[in-house]
């Protein structure tokens, strides 16, 4: 899979240095997975959740969250965000009311 982008994981590592290890490690193993569907993705990494139109993933032992929106057929992941956990709590109630 081709993601887009990691200078979004960069930025997100350099304000939370601890975060560098395990994210550098979920694109890796997700840059050279091959995926035809949710399901493909979800034998991969477990953890992962789809709230259309976001595949969000749990990265770092539920530390961060990753959420991006997957093109399967075009073989790419767009990163839209990158974000702790507690962060994503906000970004779920922002979510529940068609905030973004």
């Amino acid at each position: 899979m081709h993601i887009i982008s990691l200078k979004m994981l960069r930025t997100f590592w350099g304000v939370h240095p601890e975060s560098e290890t395990v994210l550098r490690a979920w694109h890796t193993v997700l840059e050279h997975a091959s995926l035809d569907d949710f399901s493909d993705l979800k034998a991969n990494f477990r953890s992962a959740d789809y709230a259309a139109p976001y595949t969000i993933f749990d990265v770092g032992g539920n530390n961060y969250r990753v959420i991006t929106v997957v093109r399967y057929r075009a073989g790419k992941v767009f990163i839209r965000w990158v974000m702790t956990h507690r962060e994503y709590d906000q970004w779920c109630k922002l979510y529940k009311k068609g905030e973004v």
